[in-house]
């Protein structure tokens, strides 16, 4: 096959077994990593030609990641970022530091990947299977890093950790960010089981960085850090303090370290969990020998598509991917601190595998107008029985709720605006997936939002 645009990847790459679109019916066979193994050697190892520093957990790695990309290449380091999912555009996930490669590397990269499979060959107990296509970005990934020049890339855990594809390198440092229950079906059903999964990116000897964890997480991530002779960082044991406001301007953050050195900040990206997020990424800069303040103004400006996304005033416009309860917690606290008000409208939908009813509770105690929508047709959702668990909430309580179901993304932002004073704001959160429909329809329809572009 020809390879002679960035469009031509994904119709290769799509040909394969998609896990993320699947919730049920993982193997044993589906996740071992000795295909993968397999493939990155028949395709020279591209991934030893960098550095790397590896994230697994529940939520804040992207962001995370993406603030340590934004600083090693504001210290002159070509830095290769991979992540997942995207937004609006498959190149979000592919990335130096954030900028999307030149489409002359993207096609190189993809052309080398497609000539190499047409020798590959896996065989094991279960006869001869194919790559998938997670696996195949991530090699995709590797390639345009190592094609590019890349001195450091900073890589994204897909799903858990023990048997993600990423799981083949051996990076500089590994960081651990907050645990929740997440893709119970196949990750576990307690905090424990799910913290096991994620901890085996530890390697041997290799540093680890933990955020803001505790429990029986912290606990798992100590265990596995032990028994791989990793020395552990937690952010807990460095800084001293941490105050954050969300404003119109930004994130005012002060981060002050326990060694008395001390960091004012206004980041681009607003919300409390992105004091949080930069913070541990901070923390590996600094232990890594990696900090200098060329990397301050660098955290400041970061911004990744679907953190607190600000698309338009009057009203206002916000994008989330926020889809678990402690992230929707933290999203809900700035939101507030910014909007107040009690017109405000929400725009949610979520995939069938999330903690609908504490999400949904959450809600209702912000919202008195409520939009469900499709979060996309990628992975499985029922929003009418979304919408319907949202009703029998709300009728539980002794408030007037509008609740509509819209599943057009398009019609439900338009019925947004229409609802919503213009003194006031629209909230969309529950998914990426939904974001990234709604952006979609805003970006489709600027004309039409002229005047309340932010």
């Amino acid at each position: 096959m020809q390879i002679s645009s960035f469009d031509d990847v994904l119709r290769f790459t799509e040909q394969f077994t998609n896990l993320e679109k699947q919730t049920t019916h993982y193997t044993t066979r589906t996740y071992r990593l000795d295909r993968m193994e397999a493939l990155l050697k028949h395709l020279g190892n591209p991934e030893k030609s960098f550095k790397k520093i590896h994230l697994a957990g529940s939520k804040g790695k992207g962001s995370t990641a993406s603030y340590l990309a934004a600083s090693l290449t504001a210290l002159g380091f070509k830095t290769g970022l991979y992540m997942s999912p995207h937004l609006s555009d498959y190149r979000e996930r592919f990335t130096l530091s954030g900028t999307f490669f030149d489409d002359y590397i993207l096609v190189a990269a993809g052309q080398e990947l497609v000539d190499a499979l047409s020798g590959f060959v896996f065989t094991d107990e279960w006869g001869e299977t194919n790559p998938t296509t997670f696996e195949l970005y991530t090699a995709y990934a590797f390639l345009l890093f190592k094609i590019s020049g890349c001195d450091w890339a900073v890589i994204e855990t897909g799903l858990g950790g023990r048997l993600d594809a990423t799981n083949t390198i051996i990076p500089e440092a590994s960081v651990l960010c907050p645990i929740e229950l997440e893709h119970t079906k196949i990750l576990g059903n307690t905090i424990a089981e799910i913290a096991g999964e994620k901890s085996k990116i530890i390697k041997e000897g290799v540093p680890v960085f933990i955020g803001w964890e505790e429990g029986e997480a912290l606990q798992v991530f100590l265990e596995e850090a032990k028994q791989k002779h990793s020395p552990a960082f937690l952010i807990d044991e460095y800084l001293e303090n941490l105050q954050t406001t969300t404003t119109t301007e930004g994130e005012k953050v002060t981060y002050t370290w326990k060694d008395g050195t001390k960091q004012d900040l206004c980041l681009q990206m607003r919300g409390h969990v992105q004091a949080q997020n930069t913070a541990l990424a901070l923390l590996v800069l600094k232990q890594l020998g990696l900090f200098d303040e060329r990397v301050l103004p660098a955290l400041e400006k970061n911004q990744i598509p679907g953190r607190f996304q600000q698309l338009a005033a009057k009203p206002y416009l916000y994008l989330d991917g926020a889809h678990t309860l402690r992230s929707l917690k933290a999203l809900l606290a700035s939101f507030s601190d910014l909007h107040p008000s009690d017109s405000n409208t929400v725009i949610f939908g979520a995939l069938e595998d999330k903690d609908h009813t504490h999400m949904i509770e959450l809600l209702l105690d912000h919202f008195t107008k409520i939009i469900i929508s499709q979060p996309g047709t990628f992975k499985k959702s029922d929003i009418k029985a979304l919408a319907a668990l949202t009703r029998s909430l709300a009728n539980k309580r002794d408030v007037s709720y509008d609740i509509i179901l819209i599943e057009d993304n398009a019609e439900a932002l338009k019925q947004a605006f229409a609802m919503t004073p213009k003194d006031s704001a629209i909230l969309t959160c529950g998914s990426f997936y939904l974001a990234g429909g709604i952006k979609r329809a805003f970006d489709a329809a600027r004309n039409t939002y002229e005047s309340q572009l932010a």
